[in-house]
């Protein structure tokens, strides 16, 4: 028996060798540990012996499938690393390479008009002034002469908070905090995200906004007509022109809404300007008085124009962007045309 097993290692240690993939080795292994396989009927066998024989082919059998065992181990362990080194050698990436399919990110259209808003009147010498989304009522409407019978006021235009705080629905509250830490002349432009209930195909719940703000004691209508005019040139890149008329708001005293020739149809009536060849870009007037004087301000010396726009609405113009949704989903179809850095 001793003799038999020596010569089934032997036979199964060469069977081994020879062995170049998984499926040979597999075969092997079936050949001597299977059901019917040479190592197993030895292993049934030794039911028929004496209990002092089997004992001893036992313990040598057992000895013969370890080494038989450790052997196919062995050799799996050998075949694998060859598979993978394979593998790796097929798959090989120079990692000094520059990688495949690399782009650069792009700015968001609202960025981008924000920033060019921004840098037109930086260049004019006004400071970019900032403040909390989150404000009070007197800030956000007392102190802009807003009453409190004003529509503004209601909970359908206003995110209100228990405290009685509220999400600010425009950016001048900005403009009363910076009045009353700064002395005349002040020359500032309020950017940021606003909020107000409305949610439809022309607004969102939350949107941008910019406001400027001018106190001086010469500061005129006048003034303000050819800053927004000029501004509007540099915006588009080209003249277009630009009409104010007569409108009421109760921080500003006289008071106008703007508007600029179409600039999809070259105020020749489109579906964008609902034929009339005229687009509404902002609001704007004279500061009023009771405005100065809640903020510090002598207005008996002083005087201000303010205005205000959405610049959502300017990059949709600018970029014909035809439907304001486009901004807030990030789909990348759009948002890689705009590979400004």
């Amino acid at each position: 028996m001793t003799i038999e097993l020596t010569t089934l290692i032997n036979e199964a240690l060469a069977a081994i060798a020879p062995a170049q993939t998984l499926a040979e080795l597999e075969a092997v292994k079936v050949r001597f540990f299977g059901k019917k396989g040479e190592l197993t009927q030895a292993m049934q066998a030794l039911g028929a012996l004496a209990p002092e024989e089997k004992k001893v082919q036992g313990q040598a059998l057992n000895v013969a499938k370890q080494t038989v065992m450790t052997a196919l181990n062995d050799k799996q362990h050998l075949l694998e690393d060859a598979i993978l080194a394979q593998k790796l050698a097929a798959q090989a990436i120079d990692v000094t390479l520059p990688g495949r399919g690399q782009s650069f990110g792009s700015l968001h259209p609202v960025t981008c008009m924000q920033h060019d808003i921004a840098m037109y009147f930086s260049k004019l010498g006004f400071t970019i002034a900032s403040g909390d989304d989150m404000e009070d009522e007197y800030h956000n409407f007392d102190a802009l002469n807003i009453p409190k019978h004003h529509p503004a006021r209601a909970m359908h235009d206003t995110f209100y908070f228990p405290d009685g705080h509220l999400l600010r629905t425009h950016t001048s509250p900005v403009q009363i905090r910076y009045m009353r830490d700064h002395e005349p002349p002040i020359h500032i432009i309020a950017p940021g995200r606003v909020y107000r209930c409305d949610s439809d195909l022309t607004h969102t719940p939350m949107f941008h906004q910019v406001e400027g703000l001018v106190v001086t004691e010469e500061a005129s209508f006048a003034e303000l007509k050819a800053l927004l005019q000029d501004f509007m040139h540099q915006l588009f890149g080209r003249a277009l022109a630009m009409r104010f008329r007569p409108s009421f708001f109760p921080f500003t005293e006289p008071s106008a809404e703007a508007d600029i020739a179409c600039v999809a149809c070259d105020a020749k009536g489109c579906r964008i300007c609902k034929q009339t060849g005229w687009l509404e870009v902002l609001g704007c007037g004279m500061v009023h008085p009771q405005v100065l004087e809640n903020a510090g301000i002598d207005s008996k010396v002083f005087r201000g124009f303010a205005f205000g726009m959405g610049i959502d609405r300017l990059a949709m113009l600018r970029y014909q962007i035809h439907d304001l949704r486009l901004l807030f989903e990030n789909d990348l179809r759009l948002l890689q045309q705009f590979d400004r850095l």
